[in-house]
């Protein structure tokens, strides 16, 4: 099992390095050419590459052994016990749980202006959980999830008319942070197991669409909070270029991190370890070879967590910071459109989320979406986000003049693609604004709302909405060009049958002249 595992280790640490290393190459660009970066902060830059590649190669296979399965057999075990109101209690415990449990809620916590970072916490996982309960109800009851995202959609942009505008960009940003690493994997393999007692040809699709409805739990959640609270005015903190004079100071600069994520990872998946041990016990009664995998695969998942979270947060965010603020003083800014458009296509193949989402749509669909089409229209997607939200921030345009029409256009497509794309359109969207994101993104878009004389709360604060949003109507215009391929092949097959039913009916009319 072992030899195995290190196998498919070395793979992943393969693919790892295969989607940081475009951003790594694009950072160095910027660094050697516009941007003139300190030396010790390019230094810590690389050594916290080195810890993202090796941290998520062992977190994806993590999730692999552990997350995943340990997602199914509990989706799979609380829908075959027919109980509605245990279905309900679990689904609202496990949504709530895995939220509580990710890294990135805290980060969120601490941006919300005059709220207890406590009350951001439980509110949100409130309404994951609630949300997530919708989802898994969907699911059993068939409805059509267009219909929900409509509904759901339409009281956010409602509700957003009485808030204040400082929390609008918070609020929005939620629903994406919140659907990052460890909350995507299970709450996926939950669908799945949840659907696998469906006997209809429509139940695999179905799987898809938890982390759409569960995204919406969030925005909801803080903005009902911005009614309740008074938002007061944020303040904002430029960050500190680390102090590293030799390769000593640099390895003390990770080395007293690693605390720190070690306590934060901890506290996110004991919760889980928890509850599945519980439910191991007293439901699953899953065989010893089981339980040992999924136990490495937790092992995995929290060692590679800390090394991704570590090598993230003190690697990339200062540097991504300290480049936005650069730019953003240049007099001709504008340039941080373009490239924040280029970092955004290859920064989304960083995100850990990404692939467990791209290997669920690859086998759910038996391969006939493959993971290069829908990698490429997520990076599409997220060049676009992040080339508006940077327009955004130089010139001040309020973000609901980019969100209000890109949920209306992603909203109607849904009436004319595939079901499956809607669903793993929204999917993405909150996937696809993970830790990558909020770690070196945000922090640039900051820096540059900084350095332009723009306001941090309302301008800056944003780009992981905007990251959400743009993947919604790309991957689903994809589905439209695979709807019309599909049509084309038809209407092929149908060509070319005729033509045989009429060679074949003149063969017939010759041989009877004959």
């Amino acid at each position: 099992m072992f030899k195995n595992n290190r196998t498919i280790l070395h793979l992943k640490v393969k693919e790892s390095i295969a989607s940081v290393v475009p951003i790594t190459v694009i950072v160095f660009v910027l660094c050697f050419t516009v941007i003139p970066v300190p030396t010790e902060l390019l230094m810590t830059f690389v050594f916290g590459v080195v810890m993202l590649i090796i941290g998520m190669g062992m977190f994806t296979l993590g999730a692999d052994l552990s997350m995943t399965p340990a997602g199914g057999h509990v989706g799979s075990a609380v829908t075959k016990s027919r109980k509605l109101w245990f279905i309900v209690l679990m689904c609202f415990l496990v949504g709530a749980m895995v939220t509580i449990s990710e890294p990135d809620l805290q980060v969120l916590a601490e941006q919300v202006p005059n709220i207890p970072n406590a009350v951001i916490v439980l509110s949100v996982a409130g309404g994951v959980g609630l949300f997530l309960i919708i989802a898994i109800l969907r699911i059993l009851f068939k409805w059509k999830l267009s219909y929900l995202l409509i509904f759901f959609y339409a009281a956010v942009f409602v509700l957003a008319q009485f808030i204040p505008k400082e929390f609008l960009a918070v609020a929005f940003d939620s629903g994406g942070v919140t659907t990052g690493p460890m909350t995507v994997p299970f709450i996926m393999a939950l669908g799945v197991g949840i659907a696998s007692i469906r006997s209809d040809s429509n139940a695999e699709n179905d799987s898809f669409g938890l982390v759409a409805l569960c995204s919406v739990g969030p925005i909801l959640a803080v903005m009902l909070l911005g009614m309740l609270f008074n938002a007061g005015s944020g303040t904002y903190t430029p960050m500190e270029i680390p102090s590293v004079e030799t390769s000593k100071d640099l390895w003390r600069l990770f080395f007293s991190e690693i605390p720190e994520y070690i306590i934060e990872v901890t506290e996110a998946l004991l919760p889980i370890i928890v509850f599945f041990g519980l439910f191991q016990i007293f439901n699953l009664k899953l065989k010893k070879e089981n339980i040992y995998r999924i136990s490495v695969g937790f092992a995995y998942t929290f060692i590679g967590l800390v090394l991704f979270l570590c090598g993230a947060n003190v690697g990339f965010m200062t540097v991504g910071n300290y480049i936005g603020r650069q730019l953003g003083s240049l007099e001709y800014n504008w340039i941080v459109i373009p490239i924040g458009m280029i970092i955004g296509y290859f920064i989304v193949e960083a995100e850990p989320a990404v692939h467990v989402l791209n290997k669920q749509v690859y086998e759910m669909t038996s391969g006939s979406i493959q993971p290069k089409a829908l990698s490429r229209s997520l990076s599409v997607g997220v060049a676009f986000s992040i080339g508006l939200s940077m327009l955004r921030i130089v010139t001040g345009i309020p973000i609901m003049y980019f969100l209000i029409p890109g949920y209306l256009i992603a909203i109607v497509l849904s009436f004319f693609v595939p079901p499956i794309f809607t669903a793993i359109a929204f999917d993405s969207g909150g996937v696809a604004s993970g830790p990558m994101t909020a770690t070196f993104l945000l922090p640039m878009s900051i820096g540059v709302c900084t350095a332009s004389g723009g306001d941090v709360v309302s301008n800056a604060f944003g780009v992981v909405a905007m990251v959400a949003m743009t993947p919604l109507i790309t991957i689903q215009i994809l589905g439209l060009v695979y709807k019309l391929k599909i049509r084309r092949h038809q209407a092929d097959v149908v060509e070319e049958k005729i033509v045989i039913d009429n060679e074949i009916f003149e063969m017939e009319g010759n041989d009877e002249q004959l």
